[in-house]
């Protein structure tokens, strides 16, 4: 069975531009690498009431 790592996602804002800080590409990559690659990757959302999953065409780089 793989492993699952949950990131427990925040809301903060209604708008990319009230978020106060976040990580880097450089930063997700150096924390992620150091667990299993064939880990699956879940988002907590309002403390474990609802979960999401990751998809290559849920990113979209953004202005």
């Amino acid at each position: 069975m793989a492993k699952k790592i949950k990131i427990n996602a925040n809301r903060e804002g209604y708008s990319i531009n009230q978020i106060r800080d976040t990580m880097t590409v450089s930063e997700l990559i150096s924390v992620l690498q150091d667990y299993d690659g064939d880990a699956l990757i879940y988002l907590s959302h309002d403390n474990d009431y609802t979960f999401g999953g990751i998809r290559e065409e849920d990113f979209e780089e953004v202005e």
